[in-house]
């Protein structure tokens, strides 16, 4: 048996992660993924970009500290390869190239910015074919801080992807106008057309969070209307009330609602009644994409 280890560094619009994961190889056995590590830290860059166009000098130093720090880590888990992905913030930061230079000569970490597409891509190469069955299809939503990525799976395949710029930073700013949800709800309307036994995998930190509320085990499916009535419910509560009683992280009490209206948009639209939360994202694409490409 042999144990390696690979990180993804995920940089979203709303926070950025360290995942630290064990690949398990074994001859004649089918290699494992463990996931060993996380570190999340609530560095919204999504606040300075949509609302100024790029990433204030503040945040570009809590950038630079959290990489040097994140690069200790990796040294210190014996991390042997990682890959560090930047999403929808830094793509839209007028100094985002810039920024990732400046992080590269002070820590060493070689950060990517990536599209929508290779977003999506990396997404899809998760576990989600343990989740998905070839008889039945599903819209996979992953809902981030500047940008929500949708793909549709029929027979076990991706029909469809797109990225849209609602995101929940960009919502909490009221950045996002009434023609972009209608935009949104055609593209769905129009892709998911005739598909029957149709359900929603939801990923990104808001979804899983709502899943560990509502108290189901891993793998039962959230019900619309349960996540309908949350919403109302989150909505009747304030900000501090949020954080006091439910426990909830300050930069994660101020956007769970609209993650929350994203999905049960969603699902509305289109009818769906069941949402699956199998707590994998980018982060999880990233590793996976770093073992298959080398072997």
């Amino acid at each position: 048996m042999k144990v390696r280890k690979f990180a993804a560094i995920d940089i979203g619009s709303n926070a950025i992660r360290l995942l630290t994961h064990n690949v398990i190889e074994e001859e004649g056995k089918k290699t494992l993924f463990r996931k060993s590590a996380l570190v999340r830290l609530p560095i919204r860059l999504g606040e300075d970009v949509f609302v100024n166009g790029r990433i204030s000098d503040r945040n570009t130093d809590r950038l630079v500290n959290a990489m040097k720090a994140f690069q200790l880590l990796m040294k210190v888990h014996g991390v042997e390869k990682y890959m560090a992905c930047a999403t929808s913030a830094m793509r839209e930061a007028a100094n985002g190239e810039e920024v990732i230079a400046g992080i590269f000569d002070a820590s060493g970490v070689n950060i990517e910015i990536i599209d929508g597409e290779k977003e999506a891509s990396i997404i899809a190469s998760t576990d989600l074919k343990n989740v998905i069955k070839k008889d039945e299809n599903y819209l996979y939503i992953d809902v981030g801080g500047g940008s929500t990525e949708f793909t549709v799976f029929t027979e076990g395949e991706i029909k469809i992807s797109q990225s849209f710029k609602i995101g929940t930073v960009r919502l909490l700013n009221d950045m996002v106008d009434e023609g972009l949800w209608k935009e949104l709800e055609l593209w769905l309307k129009n892709n998911v057309k005739g598909l029957a036994n149709l359900s929603i995998i939801g990923s990104g930190g808001n979804i899983n969070k709502l899943h560990k509320m509502s108290g189901r085990k891993l793998g039962d499916p959230l019900s619309y209307v349960w996540l309908k009535g949350q919403y109302h419910f989150l909505q009747s509560l304030t900000f501090e009330e949020r954080v006091s009683e439910l426990g909830l992280n300050p930069d994660r009490a101020d956007v769970i609602i609209h993650a929350t209206r994203i999905f049960i948009n969603a699902a509305k639209w289109l009818g769906v009644k069941k949402i699956h939360v199998p707590k994998i994202g980018l982060s999880d694409g990233i590793i996976k994409t770093l073992y298959y490409t080398e072997n």
